[in-house]
């Protein structure tokens, strides 16, 4: 193996994959270019848009700002896992659905991840924590009232269908 590559074994979406990347290669890249899961959006490369967010370990983090070989031995999640595998929308990919929470739809991964992981730790958020856990994530098209709606009904959905 070339001195600047490393091997690394990632746990995406349920899946095991064992690569070797360079050792400046971004999360978002080896996500988007090596692994083809192209939902992950690049947006300001920066950290400050929230579109690259993913879960690493269950926690949101901005994948633009992670190496790929920082992600060795955990496990990942992007937007392509949060359906079910019979194609079952998540219940915050529904509501944002049903409450018109998306226009282009560049931001809405990174919004999903986010959500996905807020409404996990808080179950019962108010409309203003949702939307201080919103504010990591710019939309330019929506004002984001349609998506506070949608997250405040997904976290309803989430606690009547908690056993």
């Amino acid at each position: 193996m070339q001195p600047d590559r490393h091997e690394i074994s990632v746990f995406v979406n349920g899946t095991s994959y064992r690569r070797s990347v360079e050792s400046r290669t971004l999360l978002s890249d080896f996500l988007r270019h090596d692994l083809l899961l192209a939902g992950t959006h690049v947006g300001c490369e920066h950290g400050v848009c929230g579109a690259c967010t993913v879960l690493l370990d269950g926690a949101p983090i901005r994948s633009c700002l992670m190496l790929a070989v920082q992600a060795n031995g955990h496990e990942l999640s992007t937007i392509e896992g949060l359906a079910s595998d019979s194609g079952e929308l998540s219940p915050v990919q529904r509501a944002m659905h049903e409450h018109h929470g998306l226009q282009c739809g560049y931001c809405t991964p990174g919004i999903l991840m986010t959500m996905t992981a807020f409404l996990k730790q808080n179950p019962s958020p108010s409309e203003d924590e949702v939307r201080e856990a919103l504010s990591g994530n710019l939309c330019r098209c929506t004002g984001y009232q349609h998506i506070v709606d949608a997250m405040m009904a997904a976290a309803q959905a989430m606690r009547a269908a908690a056993p």
